[in-house]
Order: C-alpha cells, then sequence, then structure tokens
C-alpha cells in the first residue's frame, strides 16, 4: 500500500510539481495579488481533488482494505503536495524588518495566509467526502497551518500599525505638499500668511481603519473558531483600531487647537496703548480686524474638526455593535472589558475636544471684548440734553456683536450635539453675560441711556435664547431688569428692590453708574433702603 502510494506521478513528477506552482503564483511569484493565489489554488485543488478521486476508483477495486491506502494517500497529498505548495506561498515574514508597504507589506502575507487556509479547509472537506478511511483529515490539515497560527496575532497588530504609519506618513506628505503650494501662491501675489495650512480631520480616514480592522477580524474568524479564542484575538485586534481611532483624532484635535493658540497670538501681538498717534492706532486697529479674521477662521476649523469627531466616534461604536459584540458576548467578561477599552479611548478625544472648545470660547469673547472696546461709545448711554427724542435702536456695538455671534455660531449649532454642545453655550453664555456686566460698569447712564441699554439687553437675551440654556435666559432677563435702575425716579428705587430682591447684589453696582448718582444724593437713600 506504502509502496503504491508513494510511486503515485504526483508524488515523484517533478514537471507536476513545477506545474503546481505555475499555476499557483505564475509569473509573479511570491508577490502576486492574493486574489489571483485563490484563484490559483482553487485550480490546483481541482486538480488534486479529480486526481484522488480516479484514484480511489482504481484503489477501491485492486485492495482489500481500500480505506487504509485512501488513509494513505490523502495524507500524503496534504503532507506532500499540498504542503510543497504551500511553503512556497507561506513565506513568514520578519517583524524585525516588516516588508515595505509598497511590496504589500505584512497584509500581503495575512491575506495569503487566509485565502491559502481557507482554499485547503475546503479541499480537505472535498478529499473527506471522496473517502480518506480514518484519517483525522481535521486536525492534519489543522497542522499544516499551525506555526502560523501561534503568531498570527502579533502579525495582525503588526501588520495593522504598519498600515497606521504608512497612511499618516501619505497624509503628512499631503499636507506638506499642500503648505508648500499654498505658500508659494502667496509669496507669488505678494502676501504673508499667519497661519500654515493643517491637515484636516476626516471622517474617511476613519472609516479606512475600521475597514482595515474589519478585513483583519474576517481572518480571525476564518482561523479560529474556539469561542475564547476567538475572543482573545478580537480584543486584540479591536485594540488597535481603538488605538489608532483615538490617536487620529487626538493629534488632529491638538492641531485645530494650534491654530486657535496661533490666532491667539496674533491678537496679542497688536494690542497698544492708549497714548499712540492715530496712524499707529489705525494700523493696530486693521491688524487687529486681521487677527479677529483669523480666530473666526480657527473657531470654524476647530469646530468642523469637532463634528468630524463626533461622526468618527459614532462610525467606531457602530462597528462595534455590528461586529465586535457579536464575537465577544459568548466569552464572560469580554465584552465589557472592551467597552470599557473603548470609553477610555472615546474618553481621550473628548478631553482634547473640551480643551479645544474652551478655546472658542476665548476666541469668541475677545472678540466680543474688542468689539465693545471700539464700538461702544459714552454718549450711546449718556445722551445730550439737546432735547432731541431718545435713540430705543440697539447699540452698534450690540448689534455688531450680535450679528458676529450670529455669524460665528452657526457652524457651532450644526457642528456640536448633545452635552458638547449643551455645556458650550451655557458657559459661553456666563461668560458673555459676565463680560457685559463687567463692560457696563465703565459708563455712566442717563434715563433715555438706561432705555437704550434696556435695549441692548433685550437684543443680547433674544440671541442668546437659542442657546436653549433657562439658566443663561434667566440671567439676560434679570439684567432687563436691573437696567430699571437707570430709568425709574430716584424716590422710586425702593420700590424696585422690593419688586425683585434677586436683583439687590447687581442693582447696588449698577446704581451707582446713574449719572444724577451724586446730584440726587441716592447714597444716603441706598443707606437708608439697606437700613430697613
Amino acid at each position: 500500500m506504502q509502496h503504491y502510494v508513494a510511486t503515485r506521478p504526483m508524488f515523484i513528477d517533478v514537471e507536476i510539481m513545477n506545474t503546481d506552482i505555475q499555476v499557483v503564483l505564475g509569473d509573479e511569484g511570491p508577490q502576486a495579488d492574493s486574489s489571483y493565489i485563490a484563484e490559483g489554488l482553487s485550480m490546483l485543488y481541482k486538480e488534486i481533488a479529480d486526481t484522488v478521486r480516479k484514484e480511489a476508483t482504481t484503489i477501491m477495486a485492486v485492495f482489500p482494505s481500500p480505506n487504509e491506502v485512501m488513509s494513505i494517500l490523502v495524507q500524503r497529498v496534504l503532507e506532500q503536495r499540498v504542503t510543497t505548495i504551500l511553503d512556497r506561498l507561506l513565506i513568514r515574514p520578519s517583524l524585525a524588518s516588516l516588508p515595505p508597504i509598497e511590496e504589500g507589506g505584512l497584509l500581503h502575507y495575512l491575506r495569503v495566509l487566509a485565502v491559502a487556509y481557507d482554499k485547503t479547509k475546503e479541499l480537505a472537506k472535498e478529499l473527506q467526502s471522496i473517502g480518506c478511511g480514518d484519517l483525522d483529515i481535521e486536525g492534519l490539515t489543522e497542522s499544516i497551518y499551525v506555526s502560523h497560527k501561534d503568531e498570527y496575532t502579533e502579525f495582525e497588530q503588526a501588520s495593522l500599525r504598519q498600515l497606521y504609519q504608512a497612511k499618516m506618513a501619505e497624509l503628512r506628505a499631503d499636507a506638506k505638499q499642500q503648505s508648500e503650494s499654498t505658500g508659494s501662491i502667496g509669496r507669488a501675489k505678494g502676501t504673508s500668511l499667519t497661519t500654515s495650512p493643517q491637515q484636516q480631520l476626516s471622517v474617511t480616514v476613519v472609516t479606512e481603519y475600521v475597514r482595515w480592522n474589519e478585513e483583519a477580524i474576517s481572518r480571525c474568524t476564518l482561523l479560529f473558531s474556539q469561542p475564547t479564542t476567538v475572543a482573545a484575538n478580537v480584543r486584540s485586534i479591536f485594540a488597535c483600531l481603538l488605538d489608532q481611532v483615538s490617536q487620529y483624532l487626538t493629534e488632529g484635535l491638538d492641531r485645530a487647537r494650534e491654530s486657535l493658540n496661533e490666532a491667539a497670538a496674533q491678537r496679542d501681538r497688536f494690542v497698544i496703548g492708549t497714548s499712540v498717534s492715530r496712524r499707529v492706532a489705525a494700523a493696530a486697529a486693521s491688524a487687529a480686524e486681521a487677527a479677529a479674521a483669523a480666530g473666526e477662521s480657527s473657531f470654524r476649523s476647530f469646530m468642523i474638526a469637532v463634528q468630524r469627531c463626533a461622526s468618527s466616534v459614532a462610525i467606531l461604536q457602530q462597528f462595534f455593535s455590528n461586529t465586535i459584540s457579536r464575537l465577544l458576548l459568548p466569552v464572560d467578561g469580554a465584552h465589557p472589558s472592551a467597552c470599557e477599552d473603548m470609553g477610555s479611548a472615546v474618553s481621550v478625544v473628548e478631553a482634547a475636544a473640551h480643551k479645544g472648545l474652551l478655546q472658542c470660547i476665548d476666541t469668541v469673547m475677545c472678540e466680543v471684548e474688542r468689539l465693545l472696546s471700539s464700538e461702544q461709545k459714552a454718549t450711546d448711554y449718556r445722551s445730550p440734553d439737546d432735547g432731541a427724542a431718545p435713540d430705543h435702536r440697539p447699540t452698534n456695538a450690540c448689534i455688531r456683536i450680535v450679528a458676529y455671534l450670529s455669524r460665528v455660531l452657526e457652524v457651532a449649532f450644526s457642528a456640536l450635539e448633545g452635552l458638547n454642545k449643551q455645556s458650550f453655550l451655557t458657559e459661553l453664555g456666563n461668560r458673555l453675560h459676565k463680560g457685559l456686566l463687567t463692560h457696563w460698569q465703565k459708563f455712566t447712564f442717563s434715563p433715555s441711556g438706561g432705555l437704550r441699554l434696556k435695549r441692548d439687553i433685550t437684543e443680547y437675551g433674544e440671541f442668546v435664547r437659542s442657546f436653549s440654556a433657562p439658566s443663561i435666559d434667566e440671567k439676560f432677563e434679570l439684567l432687563g431688569i436691573v437696567a430699571n435702575v437707570f430709568i425709574v425716579a430716584p424716590e422710586s428705587l425702593a420700590s424696585l428692590f422690593e419688586g425683585t430682591p434677586s436683583i439687590r447684589k447687581d442693582a447696588l453696582r449698577f446704581i451707582q453708574l446713574r449719572d444724577d448718582y451724586k446730584t440726587a444724593k441716592i447714597a444716603s437713600m441706598l443707606n437708608n433702603i439697606m437700613s430697613e
């Protein structure tokens, strides 16, 4: 029986062995595309199965114990003919010196491994259906791949890291090329760029990371069937995705924050004193406008970055729900641990976003303060006593600020959602309220000026209603009541306090800004009010 099997042409004919290699690899050799190799293996394994089927007919007719002969034959097929071609196909790379990404990198080896394993399993099933006696064909097939499977997880992780590094290098090169191109255009036009173009976050890039991971997971579930082994490998592979997404998004947010920092530095550069010539002041004002434009641009860029982060995290979470969860749930503790890992990765991104959002608020408030300083006039709230009708329109400063906030926050309303949006708008509302309070304490108010202040407060209040933050609405409503201290007659101030006790603290500060505070001896009235 052994002699009969050993003398079969497919085991001794060198030409057949060479043909096997040519069928599978073609002229490209080991670097052949995995889909080409899959097609070649299908053809080769079909030819092997057909040959074994013909041999089986002879064996059944000639040998008294055909099952024993078939067992020997099939074992020889797998151990010699199949293993010979697999040895040429599955050349395991060195993790210390990775194959270049231009030549397929580690991914090529992994794809060929998956294709070869899948096709060999199909061949084993076909041979078993033909007949292989009591041979443990499944165990024998697994033994052929055991060394590759033992190191599979390390290779998969290394491949994902290699893909990530190559992608990041590609993105950096693209950003550099864009920067050089933009710089050349700027120099040609005689302009100077205050900030260089930044590498923008892209949801498409994160989708690509997920696609890599999805492919790796599919290989894992092909190569392994034990739930505990699958879960352990899946967690390791998914951890790579968490690292990649977290690092990519965090670095992207940091770059966007750097633009905010550059804009802030540009603003600080053009802060000047009051004792300067008109020419210097005009130049500084022009530079401040440019700095404000840079701040607005960086604000928009950061908001877009946050929006793309949110979309990317949603894609990550969807992938976890659709693909990862079902592979981890059968194993105790695997799913909660992976959820915790994902939560940690996302929290790192959220922390970077939170820092940037606070900087965005700083950027907005700096521009609000600049507009208040440049546009608000002393006469806005202290109209000259010329008998002219009081102006009930909002002041120019108020109009400019509301227009600015409406414009700049448009992107924030669309980019932010959930708690991020709520906390951002609430903090901005608080800062705006505080900034306006501080600003108005620099002025003196006549009764008609008080009416105009009340008109400004109404304008600001109507705008902040879009924040959907009840606490902010309440603050601006109380401000409107506080403004009444400039409008009512001195003898009516006491009734104002009685009607709204909660305004007492702010009202007492504002009363001192009345233009008749000294002449009407309001200080003594206040003492009487406070002593009652």
